[in-house]
C-alpha cells in the first residue's frame, strides 16, 4: 500500500507517517500544496491523506487537478475543519472520504483500507485469483487454503499485480508503488527482479494457479495459467 500524505503540521505528520509504516505502507508526504500537486500528479497512490488548510493554498486545490488529469488515487480528506460545505466540496470534487481532526489513528487506518479495497478490489478484504486467496486487511496470502509466508515487498508487489491484472505493469511504476519515489535514486532494477524471482517461484512451487510474466525490458505482466 502507497500512501502520499499532505500535512503541513510537522508533529502531526511524523505520527501519521508512524502509524503508517506500522501497517508496512509506503509513505510520502508533502508540506505544501506545491509539493504534493508535483508528487500526486507524476506518481500513483493508494491514498492521499490530504489537509484542507496548506501554507500556498487549499487541498481541494489538489483535488480539482486530479478530476482534471483524470486520476484515480484515493483520497481521504482529514482536517482541523468540521465544515459541512468543505465536506461535500471535497466529496463532490472526488474524494472518498472525510476525516476530522483530532482522530484515533486505528480508525485512520480503516478508512484507508476501506477506501483501497473499493479502489482496487471492489470493496473485497478477499481476494481471490487462480488458487490464491489474499486478506488485503490482515495482509496474508494462502493458497490451496494454506497459509504462504512473503516477506512485505513481496506482498505488496503481489497484490500490485493482481490489481492491474491481465495488464502490462510497467516495471518503473512496480517500483514507484512499491519503494516509493526514492526509486528515482537508483541506478538499476536488480533489487525488483530478485523479489519477482522469489515470489515466482513460490507461487510456482505451490501451484497457485497464476504466472508472472516477464515483458523483456518492459515489466510484467499477471494472468491465471
Amino acid at each position: 500500500m502507497k500512501v502520499l500524505v499532505v500535512e503541513d503540521e510537522p508533529e502531526m505528520l511524523e505520527s501519521i507517517e508512524r502509524a503508517l509504516r506500522q501497517e508496512n505502507a509506503v509513505v510520502e508526504s508533502a508540506a505544501n500544496l506545491q509539493e504534493a500537486l508535483d508528487k500526486a500528479l507524476i506518481y500513483e497512490y493508494d491514498c492521499i491523506l490530504l489537509d484542507v488548510n496548506l501554507p500556498d493554498g487549499s487541498g481541494l486545490e489538489l483535488l480539482q487537478e486530479l478530476k482534471n488529469n483524470n486520476k484515480s488515487d484515493g483520497v481521504l480528506i482529514i482536517s482541523a475543519r468540521n465544515s459541512l460545505d468543505d465536506k461535500l466540496e471535497g466529496l463532490n470534487l472526488g474524494a472518498d472520504d472525510y476525516l476530522t481532526k483530532p482522530f484515533h489513528f486505528s480508525e485512520l487506518i480503516a478508512r484507508i483500507r476501506s477506501i483501497v479495497r473499493r479502489k482496487k478490489f471492489d470493496g473485497n478484504a478477499l481476494v481471490e485469483i487462480g488458487n490464491i486467496q489474499a486478506d488485503v486487511t490482515n495482509q496474508s496470502v494462502s493458497v490451496h487454503h494454506k497459509p504462504v509466508t512473503l516477506n512485505r515487498k513481496e506482498f505488496a508487489i503481489l497484490m500490485y499485480l493482481i490489481s492491474n491484472k491481465g495488464r502490462l505493469v510497467h516495471k518503473t511504476a512496480l517500483a514507484e508503488h512499491v519503494w516509493g519515489d526514492n526509486i528515482d535514486e537508483s541506478d538499476n532494477f536488480e533489487f525488483i527482479y530478485s523479489q519477482i524471482k522469489n515470489l515466482r517461484k513460490k507461487m510456482n512451487d505451490l501451484d497457485s494457479g497464476i504466472e508472472i510474466q516477464s515483458i523483456y525490458g518492459v515489466g510484467y505482466k499477471l494472468i491465471e495459467s
